[in-house]
C-alpha cells in the first residue's frame, strides 16, 4: 500500500528531496493512523487560479487520501512585498485591501480540487506580524548575501544592474519562516520555487523545530501556445473560473503533443490508461481531437459539472463544424462610428488596438462571420457580430 502510495505521489513530479521521509510519513498514516502536515503557499496577486495552479493542488488532494492535512497556506503578509522569483525587475506591491479581496477569492476556488475536511486555511500575517522588527532582525542573520545572491534571477538583476530592493531578499526567509511557524512535513511547489522550499528546510533546522521538510516540485505547466509557462500576464491560460464554453474552447486548442502534458499533469485518470488512450491515438484506433474531447469534458466537469461539460461540447460542435454562432454571446453598445481595432478593445475580445491590428492582418477577426481585411474599418450605426479566432465573439450595438 505504501509503494502504491508513493507511485502516485511521484506521477508527473519534478523531483522529491528526502523521499525516505515521506516514505516514513505514509508508513506512520497507514499503520497508526497518524496524520502529517503538507504546506502550500499562495501569494494571492491575482484573484483567479489557472490550470497551471492546480497541478499543485491536484497533488496535494493525492496527498490528502494518503494521510495528509493540507496547509494552505495564503501569504497576505508576504503578498503585499511580491515573491521575486523568475522576475527581472522589482514587483509592485498590492495592498492589504486587495490581497485580502483575492484570497477570498482562492479560497472558494480551492475546494473544486482540496477535500475541506482536511484542509486548513492559514494566512501569515499571524505570525509574521508578530514577530515584529526584532525577530526579523533575527532572520536576517541566518544567510549571507552572497547564498542569496546564488539565487538564479537576484544573481542575473545583480549582474545586470538591475535594482533588488532589501524587500525581496526578505522573501525568501518570511517564506522559509512560515515552514518553522507551521511545522510543516512537507512543502509543495513548482520547480521555479526550489531556493525558497530549501530556505524552509534549513530554517526549521536553524529554529530547532525537530523536523526537516521533505520537499515536492511539481514542473510548470505551460500554457496554451505550448512554449511559456502558464500564465494571465502572457494570455496563455485555463482559469479555474472560465466559463464552460471557454475553458472547453480552450483545451481543444492545444497541440496534440501538448495534450499528454495536460492528461498527465491534471487528469484523474490513471497512468496506465493515459498509456492506453495515447497507444489508440498512436495506431489510428482513436482520433486525437476524440482524446482531447474527453480531457476536455473531464475537466469542465470538475470545475462545473457534465451538463454544462456536455453543452460545451455541444456549442463547440455548433460553432466550428456548422459554423454556427454560440448561444450565449456578450453584448456592448456605443456612439458611433468607432474604429475596428478600439471596438474589438471595447468588447473585451482583444487586449489592445495593436493586438486587434495583428489579428485583422492574419485573418483572424470576423464582423458577421465575414473576414475583415481593412485595418482603419469604421464601424457605422447598427448592430454587428464581432469574432476574433475561434473562441471570442461579442455583440455589438453602434447607436
Amino acid at each position: 500500500m505504501i509503494q502504491e502510495a508513493m507511485n502516485e505521489i511521484k506521477r508527473g513530479v519534478a523531483e522529491i528531496i528526502d523521499v525516505e521521509r515521506i516514505e516514513k510519513l505514509l508508513k506512520d498514516y497507514f499503520e497508526n493512523g497518524k496524520n502529517y502536515y503538507v504546506k502550500a503557499g499562495f501569494d494571492p496577486t491575482a484573484p483567479d487560479l489557472h490550470f497551471g495552479h492546480t497541478v499543485l493542488l491536484q497533488k496535494m488532494a493525492v496527498l490528502q487520501k494518503c494521510g495528509a492535512i493540507v496547509q494552505f497556506l495564503i501569504g497576505d503578509f508576504t503578498g503585499m512585498i511580491g515573491d521575486p522569483t523568475g522576475k527581472n525587475e522589482t514587483r509592485k506591491k498590492l495592498d492589504k485591501e486587495t490581497v485580502l479581496k483575492n484570497a477570498e477569492s482562492y479560497k472558494e476556488q480551492v475546494f473544486k480540487v482540496l477535500d475541506p475536511t482536511k484542509t486548513e486555511v492559514m494566512f501569515n500575517s499571524l505570525w509574521l506580524e508578530e514577530l515584529g522588527a526584532s525577530g526579523i532582525i533575527e532572520l536576517t542573520t541566518t544567510f549571507n548575501v552572497a547564498r542569496m545572491l546564488e539565487r538564479e534571477d537576484f544573481e542575473k538583476r545583480y549582474k545586470s544592474q538591475a535594482p533588488i530592493s532589501i524587500s525581496e531578499f526578505l522573501y525568501p526567509l518570511l517564506q522559509g519562516y512560515d515552514s518553522v511557524a507551521m511545522k510543516c512535513d512537507i512543502e509543495m511547489g513548482g520547480t521555479d520555487q526550489k531556493f525558497n522550499l530549501l530556505m524552509g528546510r534549513q530554517l526549521q533546522r536553524t529554529y530547532n523545530v525537530g523536523k526537516e521538510q521533505a520537499v515536492v516540485m511539481m514542473p510548470l505547466l505551460e500554457g496554451l501556445d505550448g512554449v511559456n509557462k502558464m500564465s494571465k500576464s502572457l494570455g496563455n491560460y485555463i482559469g479555474v473560473t472560465d466559463e464552460p464554453s471557454d475553458m472547453f474552447g480552450k483545451v481543444l486548442s492545444i497541440s496534440d503533443d501538448l495534450m499528454w502534458r495536460y492528461y498527465e499533469l491534471l487528469s484523474a485518470l490513471s497512468l496506465e490508461a493515459i498509456a492506453t488512450c495515447k497507444d489508440d491515438v498512436a495506431t489510428g484506433k482513436v482520433h486525437p481531437k476524440v482524446a482531447k474531447e474527453n480531457l476536455a469534458l473531464e475537466l469542465v466537469t470538475r470545475y462545473h459539472n457534465v451538463d454544462l461539460a456536455n453543452a460545451a461540447k455541444e456549442e463547440f460542435n455548433n460553432v466550428h463544424k456548422k459554423n454556427e454562432l454560440p448561444t450565449d454571446i456578450k453584448e456592448f453598445s456605443c456612439d458611433g462610428p468607432i474604429w475596428i481595432a478600439k471596438a474589438l478593445v471595447d468588447c473585451k475580445i482583444s487586449p489592445s488596438t495593436s493586438q486587434s491590428r495583428r489579428d485583422i492582418k492574419q485573418g483572424a477577426v470576423k464582423i458577421n462571420q465575414e473576414k475583415v481585411s481593412d485595418e482603419q474599418l469604421q464601424l457605422e450605426q447598427g448592430e454587428y457580430i464581432l469574432q476574433v479566432g475561434k473562441r471570442k465573439f461579442a455583440k455589438l450595438k453602434v447607436i
